[in-house]
């Protein structure tokens, strides 16, 4: 049976997924020729509609746009979820992410992407996660985790500019960590927000699977800041929880 992209992220995680809204827009093709050459695997699509999350980024027609080798990683941020979903995944959606608060069915949400099918490449599925906002509960996701491959912990308020990580995330990934134990088959752990070369390795060492930066890769030399984080991951012997 061929390797699903969520397969292939539990054997080789952790991964860093890079912000593309945080690249050149002017020269786009050339920073993310910078992530393929270096070694990135993941792309990552904030995706933000002015009303669940305070700015408007982007929508399908630029996931779809964006031609990469690399695995987009699509993290919605918008109200009107539902009606939403099958255009990301018609974009090339491997990876989609909804956030609990955007959604009265969220479950329903999951179920959606878990029949449909990766345009991209059959074989690779969608890989389905679920998101919370700093203020919100664990508990929240209590009845989804069964139905969902990775949660995403975001360290910072979506939307809001020169944000520094929200130090607590680190009590609620621990919690997490437990939490996903009790599940028959537990998912990963994604964090999302305000991750830089001075917390990255912490962030590894404590059990995160993918990784997401933006910033801290393209303020610079993207080459050099990869080769930073990476060596950070590479340090970490992490082996699932």
């Amino acid at each position: 049976m061929p390797e699903t992209t969520l397969d292939w992220l539990k054997q080789h995680s952790p991964q860093l997924s890079v912000g593309v809204i945080s690249a050149n827009i002017m020269r786009l093709e050339d920073d993310i020729q910078a992530l393929e050459e270096n070694n990135v695997n993941m792309l990552h699509f904030d995706v933000m509609d002015g009303h669940f999350a305070p700015p408007l980024t982007i929508g399908p027609a630029f996931v779809k746009a964006v031609k990469t080798t690399l695995l987009k990683d699509v993290h919605l941020m918008i109200a009107n979820l539902l009606e939403k979903i099958p255009e990301y995944v018609s974009a090339g959606a491997d990876m989609l992410t909804v956030h609990v608060e955007s959604c009265l069915h969220a479950h329903r949400a999951l179920q959606m992407m878990r029949d449909m099918t990766n345009v991209t490449n059959a074989n690779r599925g969608i890989v389905r996660g679920i998101a919370l906002n700093p203020g919100t509960p664990l508990s929240s996701i209590e009845e989804l985790l069964d139905e969902v491959d990775i949660v995403f912990l975001v360290a910072v308020n979506p939307g809001f500019p020169a944000q520094k990580f929200i130090e607590s995330t680190k009590t609620k990934i621990e919690k997490l960590k437990i939490m996903v134990r009790q599940v028959t088959r537990p998912p990963m752990i994604g964090l999302d927000g305000g991750i830089t070369r001075l917390n990255i390795a912490e962030m590894a060492a404590m059990g995160a699977d993918v990784i997401v930066t933006g910033s801290a890769i393209f303020d610079g030399k993207p080459a050099e800041n990869i080769a930073f984080m990476r060596n950070a991951l590479k340090k970490q012997e992490y082996h699932g929880k």
